[in-house]
């Protein structure tokens, strides 16, 4: 069975209200678009800790800070540039 790269988006209220609501829909698009549904476990989590520099997102483990709708793209194209 094939690894699944994993992407967790930070649910806690923090992050929510800084806009990782609008980057869970550009996360779930790019998915979709790029057909990743088989390849990628996207889930929702609480509070990573890092409050201050959300919002926070996680790819594989490698924690990246002060994420919004539109860096997720650069991110998401680096992390998972084998697909």
């Amino acid at each position: 069975m094939e690894k699944k790269n994993e992407i967790v988006i930070c649910l806690g209220s923090s992050c929510f209200a800084r806009g990782n609501k609008a980057t869970l829909k550009t996360i779930q698009k790019y998915i979709d678009d790029h057909h990743l549904r088989e390849k990628v476990y996207f889930h929702g989590g609480h509070c990573f800790g890092r409050c201050a520099e959300g919002p926070t997102v996680t790819v594989n483990g490698k924690i990246f800070t002060g994420v919004d709708e539109y860096n997720i793209l650069d991110i998401l194209n680096s992390e998972l540039s084998e697909y």
